[in-house]
Order: structure tokens, then C-alpha cells, then sequence
């Protein structure tokens, strides 16, 4: 009692030092977590379907917020409907309730899109691991609070804003540290890339999914209080199989051959990283050119090179600001904005548009009138919640565009002898990813305006179905079509940065 009393405000700090040091001791190596690439695979796809983006899915969780009574204060008896299902509670609901809590979704979905710039910093200085520990324990606290300002909402309503931020922020941790993953996957990384973005954009079926079992009558406090329990777990995933360090993208590093490198030992404090970094020098000059005596100081090197090494790679590669300046890369930017404009904005005013469309702008005169008008909303809002999952079909598709005979390429068209002698021409490697991407990218195009424009017909029957396919291949393929050709194109050695840079531009463009 005497030293407890003797740490006094040590005591918090101790313990948090422990847990983070009890934290990096369970953190696998990169040798294990190749090893074990395809459960963290899955279990990412399935974590980005039920805790990322879950807020695309807004229209549902509107009708479930309505039901429990949060903001309807502020209605008065004059101008309301009753919208609980509950016999024993009739809540009121009006515009000035659906306004209010419009705004929490748009406060969610701008703490989703403005947050990426730091994530990204962060997630470059740190790596993956400390954005998903984080990001899944706001989602856990997200549904905490919701559940908890479901008990009393006269008083606790205004916590809602909170949970959507919190729940905004972390889907957004969860999304893009799961970006990271496929470099694992060599030549299907774009596949597996594919993979990732459209589980986050099939996201949007969580809350649908969730109303099912609001409707057949289970609590809503005790929905959200297991959906935390779920989130719970992704933390204990992410502690026990992701790796401290960084994945390696393909570009800078055979992954495989770094993992076997790493096995043999040479995880040395003194001589291990710098042996490393010199037989893998070594190797990538002797297969860029031969020896000449011109040239035998870049091939023969010493150990006062490697010092360097990186540096000289700085110096060789064309700087990140010019690709960052490539047209293709600003397009690219310019395009994935818009869409997500589109997408944030549709989310938002669905259930109005739905409304109008049944009624053609006419006021809720008649009991008849405001029932058809609830039930198509709720409806119609299940639909486009199920029509979420295409998303999570089609993008594999442009994966696998991208990722179109890229093993069957050469690295780099510098070793030129006796291949003049051969009657087929070889297929360097980023030309393959440049040609790829720009199928990919009018394939994608394509389908946009397509959609688009039957979204012009004024049909209910066919405007709801075509739309979700439209909004789901929206947040998806442009994301894995209009980022990839930008380091495809650009050809400077700055792929993971550009991939990073451009979808977090293409999220601050929607959130604006």
C-alpha cells in the first residue's frame, strides 16, 4: 500500500507504458505475418464489410433513430407522425428531428473524409497496426454511446453526434489500414486491393442488415452493445497477427525474399539490417547491368556505400512532387471527388428523393398517403441496402483487369541482350500496369455515364435498383481504377505514397 501510494500520479502513466509495451510484445514479425497473410486477408474483407464505412447505410439507421426517440423534442403535436413501432412508445417525428439528425451523419461523414490526411501521415510514420487498435476502439465506443443514449434520448440525444464521429473515424482507420495488406499478395495485389475497397463500399448493408433484426423486435441498446462486443475482437485480431513493422510494397522489395533474408538470422542489432541492405543492393545492381570498368564502383560496392544507399535512391528517383503533378494523377484526383460528392450527397437526401418520387412534391394530406409514403421508404432503403454487396463483385473484376499478365512481364527493358534475337517482344512490367490501368479506367468511365444516365428516368422501379449499382461501383472502382493508373503512369517509384496521397485526396474533395 505504502508503494501504491508512493506512485501516486505515476500510476496511470505506468500502466499505459505496460500496455503499450504488452502490445509491441504480442505484435508478430513480418516472417509470421506472411505466414499467416491469408486469415488476416479474410478477416480484414470481413471487418471492412461490417465496421468501415457503415454510415453509406445512413437511411436505415435514420428509421431506427427516429423509432427510439432521439431529437423528438422537437416536434410538436401539430406537425407529426408517430414512427415507432413500439406499442408501448409513441415517439414523434418531423422535419425539424430529420434535420437535426442529418446533421450528425454530416458531421460522420466529414470526420470520415477529413481525417485521412493525418491518417495517412500518421499511418506512414507508425504503419498500420497503431491506426487499426485505434480505429477499432472509437467503433467500439461509437456503439457504446449509442446504445447508451438510446436509454434516456430526451437527455442524452445530443451524444449521437459524438457516436457518428467516432464511428466516421474509426471505419475510416479500419479502411485504410487494410489498404496496406495486399502488398503481401505480389502480383494479386491489385486483386486484393480490389477486394478491400469493395468490401468497404458494401459496407452500406451493415445498418439494413441491422434494422432486420430491429424489426423482428431485439432492443436496439442491445444490438449496439454487441456490435461493440464484435468490434472488441477486431482490437484482439489486430494485436496477436498484425506486425509492427510496415508491409513492404512489391516495388521496393521482392517481399519473399526479404522474409527468407529475415529467417536466416540476420535480425543481428549490429550487423544484421546493414548485411541485409547490402545483399540486396548487391543484387538488384547485378541485375540491372554487368560489370565494366567504367562502372565498377557502382557494382563492386563497399560498406561506406551502403551508408548511402539511401540517399543515392533519392537522388536517382524522380521526386514525388512531379508525380504528384502528372496529369493522369490530377484527373484521377478530379474524377474520384466528384463521384464521392455524388455518393455523400445521395447517401443524405435518399429518403427525401424517395419520398418526392412517391408523392410528386405533394404535402402528407391523407393517413393513406403518409403510410405509402413510410412503407416505400423502408422498403426501398432495404433494397439499396442489399444492392451494396455488387460492389463487393464487381471490383474484383477491375482487380483482376490490373493485375492482367503482370507475372508474365520482366522488371525493367535494360538488359537488352539477346532479346533483339527473339521473334516475341517482351512485356516490361509497368508498361503491362500502365496499359491495364487505362482499360481499367474507361472500362470504368463506361459504366458511370451508363448508369447515370438511366438514372435520369424518372421510374421507381428502376431508378432505386440501378442506383445502388450505381453508388456502390461509385466509392469502389473509381477508387481502384483512378488511383492505380496514377503510380502506374507516373513510373517513378512512388506507387503506396501516391496510392495513399490520392485516395485521401479524392475523400477531402467530397467532404468539401
Amino acid at each position: 500500500m505504502i508503494q501504491d501510494a508512493s506512485l501516486g500520479p505515476l500510476g496511470p502513466s505506468l500502466s499505459a507504458l505496460l500496455l503499450g509495451r504488452l502490445a509491441t510484445s504480442m505484435a508478430p514479425t513480418l516472417e509470421e505475418a506472411y505466414r499467416r497473410r491469408w486469415w488476416m486477408a479474410c478477416t480484414a474483407v470481413l471487418e471492412n464489410l461490417f465496421f468501415s464505412a457503415v454510415l453509406l447505410g445512413w437511411s436505415s439507421l435514420l428509421i431506427m433513430l427516429k423509432n427510439e426517440g432521439f431529437y423528438s423534442s422537437m416536434c410538436s403535436a401539430a406537425n407529426t407522425t408517430n414512427t415507432s413501432q413500439d406499442e408501448q412508445r409513441q415517439w414523434l417525428s418531423c422535419n425539424q428531428q430529420e434535420e437535426m439528425l442529418n446533421l450528425g451523419f454530416t458531421i460522420g461523414s466529414f470526420v470520415l473524409s477529413a481525417t485521412t490526411l493525418p491518417l495517412g501521415i500518421l499511418m506512414d510514420r507508425f504503419g498500420p497496426r497503431p491506426m487499426r487498435l485505434i480505429g477499432s476502439a472509437c467503433f467500439a465506443a461509437s456503439c457504446t454511446l449509442m446504445a447508451l443514449a438510446s436509454w434516456d434520448t430526451k437527455v442524452l440525444s445530443p451524444l449521437i453526434f459524438l457516436a457518428l464521429s467516432l464511428n466516421g473515424f474509426g471505419g475510416i482507420c479500419l479502411t485504410f489500414s487494410s489498404l496496406t495488406l495486399p502488398n503481401m499478395f505480389g502480383n494479386l495485389r491489385s486483386t486484393f486491393m480490389a477486394l478491400m475497397i469493395g468490401s468497404y463500399a458494401s459496407s452500406a448493408i451493415t445498418y439494413p442488415g441491422i434494422k432486420l433484426i430491429y424489426d423482428a423486435g431485439v432492443s436496439f441498446m442491445i444490438i449496439m452493445f454487441t456490435w461493440s462486443s464484435l468490434a472488441c475482437l477486431i482490437f484482439l485480431n489486430c494485436a496477436f497477427n498484425w506486425p509492427s513493422e510496415a508491409f513492404p510494397s512489391p516495388e521496393e522489395v521482392n517481399y519473399k525474399e526479404k522474409i527468407k533474408l529475415r529467417g536466416l538470422a540476420l535480425d543481428h542489432k549490429v550487423t544484421g539490417d546493414r548485411f541485409y541492405t547490402y545483399v540486396t543492393t548487391v543484387g538488384q545492381r547485378l541485375s540491372q547491368k554487368a560489370p565494366s570498368l567504367e562502372e565498377g564502383a557502382d557494382i563492386f560496392i563497399s560498406s561506406q556505400d551502403v551508408r548511402d544507399i539511401s540517399e543515392k535512391s533519392v537522388e536517382k528517383s524522380v521526386p514525388l512532387r512531379k508525380s504528384l503533378c502528372s496529369p493522369i494523377f490530377l484527373w484521377s484526383l478530379l474524377t474520384m471527388g466528384m463521384t464521392q460528392l455524388r455518393i455523400i450527397f445521395y447517401m443524405a437526401a435518399m429518403n427525401k428523393m424517395l419520398e418526392y418520387i412517391v408523392t410528386g412534391g405533394q404535402e402528407h394530406e391523407t393517413d393513406n398517403l403518409k403510410q405509402r409514403v413510410t412503407e416505400t421508404v423502408e422498403f426501398y432503403s432495404s433494397v439499396f441496402g442489399a444492392m451494396q454487396l455488387s460492389c463487393l463483385l464487381t471490383c474484383p473484376l477491375i482487380g483482376y483487369v490490373m493485375d492482367w499478365r503482370i507475372k508474365d512481364c520482366v522488371d525493367t527493358p535494360t538488359a537488352r541482350d539477346g532479346v533483339a534475337t527473339k521473334s516475341v517482344r517482351p512485356r516490361y512490367r509497368k508498361i503491362q500496369k500502365l496499359t491495364n490501368a487505362i482499360n481499367a479506367f474507361t472500362l470504368t468511365n463506361l459504366l458511370l455515364v451508363g448508369f447515370g444516365i438511366t438514372c435520369l428516368i424518372d421510374s421507381l422501379h428502376l431508378q432505386v435498383p440501378v442506383q445502388p449499382l450505381r453508388d456502390t461501383d461509385g466509392p469502389a472502382i473509381p477508387h481502384q481504377c483512378c488511383v492505380c493508373p496514377a503510380p502506374a503512369a507516373a513510373f517513378h517509384g512512388h506507387g503506396g505514397t501516391l496510392e495513399r496521397r490520392a485516395l485521401l485526396a479524392r475523400r477531402h474533395l467530397g467532404s468539401l
